[in-house]
């Protein structure tokens, strides 16, 4: 469908169509024009605003998968999204109309086991944004459930709302870590995961915070955000670091935001005898090489993250009470246009970019 002219000659799109960027291969982005979405019972249409560009969609991107999510076509890349309700379906109050909300992209059917325990990103016919074959948030419209959009309070940015869903993952990492007040912490990576992890732990009480990475810009902004110390691997040995910081002993608890089989593996051989590593990085590689004997000798708990569930009302909560900074986190924006240049400039980690946005 392409765009007409209006009475001045001004280039114009039909009412019932939407621009979308759409990930046609590896490495190739193109513009194309859909069909904008009609929200049915229970659901609410939003006009997207803000969407950050995440790991997995430069995964994506640049590698066409991850583990065992490929990319069999076209697909629209970005899932962490905030907008404005412009229209509602049946069953769903008009005065949300106008609402300003971050949208949860994990819609969950609700009636399998998972579901009914609360443990819903579980669910084996979860429907999430940017994970083949399900589209993304790179569009200028998407109708969602109205109960997985959350209102945002006023004075919290829409920038902030899209960035919800990376710090989900942080404070569910958190709960699933079952860190107590006052323990070590150790965080590998300090890319965008990382940084939420840091203040969700700082927030739920821990002791001393070591965050870990070989980028010397972000292990600034991890210092300015509430770590007691940073080591940067790019200047020795990490294993021999973390241990002059923790008298040889590690920390109580160590969280991979890497996610990577090298990280993976020094994960063990940083937590201290008895303590737990949170693995909440996705590697690239399904399979690898794992220090299990070393981990096993050391009685270590190995939890893993995927997703989150139940948690988008208290990290609202925790970036309107101010306990969580996420603007700091945002270093560079795009228009929808020009999503496939933010893509790349995270994928090469150019120009100090931590947190790249795609503004619609």
């Amino acid at each position: 469908m392409s765009a007409v002219n209006d009475e001045k000659g001004r280039t114009s799109m039909p009412s019932n169509t939407m621009k979308a960027a759409v990930l046609q291969k590896p490495m190739q982005i193109t513009m194309e024009t859909r069909i904008r979405p009609v929200p049915t019972q229970g659901e609410v249409l939003v006009r997207v605003r803000s969407v950050g560009v995440c790991g997995s969609d430069v995964h994506y991107y640049t590698h066409g998968r991850i583990g065992p999510f490929v990319v069999k076509s076209p697909l629209v890349l970005g899932h962490e999204m905030s907008g404005t309700i412009e229209a509602v379906g049946e069953n769903v109050l008009e005065a949300r109309i106008g609402e300003r909300v971050a949208v949860e992209p994990g819609i969950p059917d609700r009636v399998c086991e998972y579901c009914r325990i609360g443990r819903y990103n579980l669910c084996a016919n979860i429907r999430f944004m940017a994970t083949p074959p399900h589209d993304g948030a790179f569009v200028e419209y998407v109708a969602v459930p109205s109960d997985f959009a959350f209102k945002l309070p006023d004075h919290v940015s829409l920038d902030e709302g899209a960035l919800m869903e990376p710090l989900s993952v942080g404070v569910y990492a958190i709960h699933r870590s079952g860190l107590k007040a006052g323990q070590s912490v150790l965080i590998i990576g300090a890319g965008p995961i990382g940084l939420v992890t840091l203040q969700a732990a700082r927030a739920a009480g821990a002791g001393s915070i070591i965050v870990l990475d070989l980028d010397a810009g972000r292990l600034a902004i991890a210092k300015k955000l509430g770590a007691t110390q940073t080591v940067n691997s790019s200047e020795g040995l990490p294993l021999e670091q973390v241990h002059a910081l923790t008298d040889g002993c590690g920390t109580d608890i160590v969280f991979d935001a890497a996610g990577s089989p090298k990280t993976a593996s020094l994960a063990v051989h940083l937590v201290k005898r008895g303590g737990r590593i949170v693995m909440i990085g996705f590697a690239l590689e399904d399979n690898f090489p794992y220090p299990l004997v070393s981990a096993m000798a050391k009685e270590v708990d190995i939890v893993t993250v995927f997703r989150y569930a139940n948690v988008y009302p208290s990290a609202i909560g925790l970036v309107a009470e101010g306990r969580i900074d996420l603007k700091s986190l945002v270093t560079h924006r795009f228009p929808l246009e020009q999503a496939e240049r933010a893509l790349q400039l995270s994928d090469r980690r150019e120009d100090g970019v931590v947190k790249a946005m795609v503004q619609v």
